[in-house]
């Protein structure tokens, strides 16, 4: 798609006298980090092709505190998450859309008590409602003759019991989804959870990245699909050290979606 997405800030819409359905949470990674730019750019795609009504913050997001919550950090988590709940309270927003993971377990549980209430959802939850309502609709096989692994994350698996939305989406697609052995409930951090992705790893016989990666591998599958742009990461730079660049790609969800609807 050639055509140049204006992107709204909810003090634009507000200007204009509308309100969004939805707040787009973008995060840090989604932000500035150079990959996971690539899978905000495909949701905005989606979200734009849909027509659904969004907006970012923009200048006004902060990082959620999560990192630093994980890190131990408790004044510093508390005084970002305030300044965000501030804002977001300030603009009345009711439900937010994030595609991290991470943001998405930090303003569902831990921003509640400390005065922000609203409506979480991960972009795959999106996704898949868009399906169900029929505002995406896929071509005939997609990804036909394709073989695809899913990587739960543990803050959307195991933190909040998300396992079936993603999956719907890759069967929607047409995918053949093939698991690892271990999934679901059973899955294995990537390695970058619990604020892991800032820090040198214990001493140990192997990175957790490199383990998981290699499950993905073994599969069979030519696509590693993900839901988190930190799992993207570990899990790229576990096919870079098994040198299978050329035979397994690591897509985001989003970035699936909108690459079968060749956006």
């Amino acid at each position: 798609m050639s055509e140049q997405i204006q992107v709204p800030t909810v003090a634009e819409m507000i200007a204009k006298g509308e309100k969004p359905d939805v707040l787009f949470w973008i995060g840090c990674a989604g932000s500035f980090d150079e990959r996971a730019q690539k899978i905000t750019k495909a949701f905005v795609k989606i979200l734009h092709h849909t027509g659904t009504k969004y907006a970012i913050l923009g200048t006004e997001e902060s990082c959620t505190g999560d990192p630093a919550k994980r890190a131990g950090n408790e004044f510093l988590f508390q005084m970002q998450a305030m300044a965000n709940i501030a804002t977001l309270n300030a603009y009345e927003i009711t439900k937010i859309v994030t595609t991290c993971p991470h943001c998405f377990n930090t303003i569902k549980n831990e921003y509640p008590s400390l005065g922000g209430q609203y409506d979480v959802i991960h972009h795959t939850q999106l996704l898949q409602q868009l399906i169900d309502d029929g505002k995406l609709t896929f071509g005939a096989d997609p990804f036909k003759g394709k073989k695809i692994t899913y990587h739960d994350s543990c803050y959307l698996g195991r933190a909040n019991g998300v396992y079936d939305a993603p999956r719907r989406i890759l069967e929607a697609m047409d995918a053949e989804l093939v698991e690892m052995k271990r999934c679901r409930k059973n899955g294995l951090c990537c390695g970058a959870g619990g604020a892991q992705m800032f820090k040198d790893a214990e001493k140990g016989d192997k990175e957790i990245n490199i383990e998981r990666t290699e499950e993905a591998i073994d599969t069979g599958a030519s696509i590693i699909s993900a839901n988190c742009p930190f799992c993207t990461t570990m899990m790229g730079d576990g096919v870079k050290h098994a040198n299978k660049e050329g035979e397994v790609e690591v897509l985001d969800l989003a970035e699936l979606v909108a690459q079968a609807k060749d956006l």
